[in-house]
């Protein structure tokens, strides 16, 4: 069956193309969830309308994101964790934990979206990234302090 994308879908395509995918996976997946459409010609017809405005949206939610971005890369959290011997901390800094302190300056960022390059099991000065656009992220000072 041939679809139209409605989305970004990573493993068919972008927006407005036209992909052949199994039946199945159309009917009961692409099409419920509206990630694709069937490939009509009517649809195929007012695909370039939607087309439009589909980037005009995608358009100002990137420079929604990149305003976003800016504002947090100013900001740099505390987070508090308690340590044992050689300050080696119990455990280590979470998606959570940094989330929440992003929610105490002002920032509602979904835990999904913080990348930690690597694990957080000593005090210092850590740089995390903070993925808000496919092609925007921001890098947020994190300092991880003796509770």
């Amino acid at each position: 069956m041939k679809v139209i994308l409605r989305k970004n879908f990573d493993q068919l395509g972008k927006v407005g193309d036209i992909v052949s995918v199994k039946d199945g996976y159309a009917r009961n997946y692409l099409i419920p969830r509206q990630i694709a459409y069937q490939a009509t010609k009517g649809n195929i017809l007012s695909l370039e309308e939607e087309k439009k405005q589909i980037l005009k949206k995608e358009a100002k939610d990137l420079e929604a994101a990149q305003q976003y971005a800016t504002e947090l890369e100013k900001v740099s959290i505390t987070i508090p964790v308690k340590v044992g011997e050689e300050d080696k901390i119990f455990g280590s800094v979470t998606h959570q934990m940094i989330a929440d302190a992003l929610k105490e300056k002002g920032f509602d960022v979904d835990k999904r979206k913080i990348d930690i390059t690597e694990q957080i099991k000593s005090l210092g000065i850590y740089s995390v990234a903070v993925k808000l656009h496919p092609s925007v992220s921001a890098t947020v000072k994190t300092w991880v302090v003796r509770e």
